[in-house]
């Protein structure tokens, strides 16, 4: 068989993946009772007599890691019901989402269980990462200290998005609390154990970008996660006169669609600022390969996929691998490596092409729908092409009345 001539293969953390995909924390990372069968490339189908996880269905899926619920020290339930809702942003792009839903979770231990957490690395291959998002910093250096304990986990992914003390900002927007929270980290025996990384808010004046990186810089991070939710928003249901989400008043968290140019940016700065040494993961609105291929031509390593994996469930993670190798491959590259990063100054003339390639594929899809309609009209050629020929069609009547006016045209019958 031959070699794919298109590889999504990266290091993460110094861990080897075989592709750059794979989920946020938070989607469909939760709990559900009954078994779980699979079927790996390596041990065939297994039937696995667990509590079924969906993070068993992330793990049998192709998505690259495996990466739990943000966890608190103990179990709890979240916020109240409705706490998720959606927005349609487009057929081409992730929907919107908001959120207020309390981390709900099933608390540290049980993210560390030996069965689940073995069936996950050595049952289905895959790394798995633990997300921490304790209530206060005993909490997380508690976590921190059990999950670097668990041979089975492979990578610690440190919350700072999330309020860390009742009453005191996001501890990524507070600077001298988040600089107390990564010095008591990296001073804890755990972080010589395995790697970390830290899931930031997403930034927005220059000068935040640089105090977030300035501090991540003196510590051994291996990576970022760029970005969390933008918080305090509110999504109205302007019929039923009220927010769509119940917690908090209807303000929640906004992600998804609604925060893909935010995280873009968000990707780039971080991948300027940061030392080399330091991956950078894209996460915010990712629903198709042309989402993933923009975020990694910003700097980013890997990507994550949260709101589109809890409409489409794990089978996004093969499809976003599919379109994206498909874009290589019609750019010509080979690996992630000639393009991460390489996003180029404007230029009007690269523009006025890709308006055009952009226009023609309109027209692609206008003919198909129609074509798949049934339609009699079929829009094979554009409105211009279309106008044109019109106006011919009636200048040449105009030019033949014209001349039989003048009795040019002598008809012998």
């Amino acid at each position: 068989m031959a070699s794919d001539p298109v590889s999504l293969r990266v290091t993460v953390a110094g861990i080897d993946l075989e592709s750059c995909i794979y989920n946020a924390s938070g989607p469909l990372t939760e709990t559900h009772q009954g078994t779980c069968k699979v079927i790996t490339k390596d041990t065939g189908s297994k039937c696995f007599d667990v509590t079924l996880t969906a993070l068993l269905k992330i793990a049998a899926s192709e998505s690259a890691i495996v990466l739990s619920k943000s966890a608190t020290l103990l179990s709890q339930s979240g916020n109240p019901l409705p706490r998720y809702s959606e927005v349609s942003l487009g057929e081409d792009a992730c929907p919107g989402s908001i959120n207020s839903e309390g981390l709900p979770n099933k608390g540290i231990d049980y993210y560390l269980d030996e069965q689940m957490s073995s069936s996950i690395t050595e049952e289905l291959k895959k790394p798995y990462f633990v997300s921490l998002s304790g209530k206060s910093l005993e909490d997380n250096l508690e976590m921190l200290d059990r999950a670097t304990k668990c041979d089975n986990v492979s990578a610690i992914e440190l919350n700072v998005a999330c309020p860390n003390v009742i009453g005191k900002p996001i501890i990524g927007y507070d600077f001298e609390q988040f600089a107390t929270v990564l010095e008591k980290v990296f001073a804890h025996p755990g972080s010589k154990k395995k790697p970390i990384g830290i899931k930031l808010p997403p930034y927005f004046d220059l000068p935040h970008f640089e105090k977030a990186a300035e501090l991540l810089n003196k510590y051994p991070v291996k990576f970022v996660v760029s970005t969390n939710t933008i918080g305090n928003a509110l999504v109205i249901d302007a019929e039923a006169e009220q927010p769509v989400i119940e917690p908090k008043g209807g303000f929640g968290g906004l992600g998804g669609g609604f925060i893909k140019y935010t995280a873009l940016a968000n990707v780039r700065q971080m991948r300027k600022l940061l030392k080399p040494t330091i991956d950078v993961i894209g996460a915010g609105g990712i629903k198709t390969g042309t989402d993933a291929f923009e975020f990694i031509l910003c700097g980013a390593t890997a990507v994550q996929v949260g709101t589109q994996h809890r409409i489409e469930r794990a089978g996004v993670f093969a499809r976003l691998k599919r379109e994206l190798k498909e874009i290589m491959e019609r750019k010509g590259y080979s690996t992630l490596e000639d393009f991460r990063g390489e996003l180029r100054s404007h230029d009007k003339q690269r523009a006025k092409e890709s308006r055009a390639k952009q226009k023609e594929k309109m027209e692609q899809r206008k003919t198909q729908e129609a074509l798949n309609r049934g339609d009699v009209k079929v829009y094979a050629a554009s409105d211009d092409s279309a106008n044109t020929w019109i106006a011919i069609i009636l200048l040449a009547i105009i030019v033949f009345l014209v001349l039989d006016k003048f009795k040019y045209f002598d008809v012998a019958y």
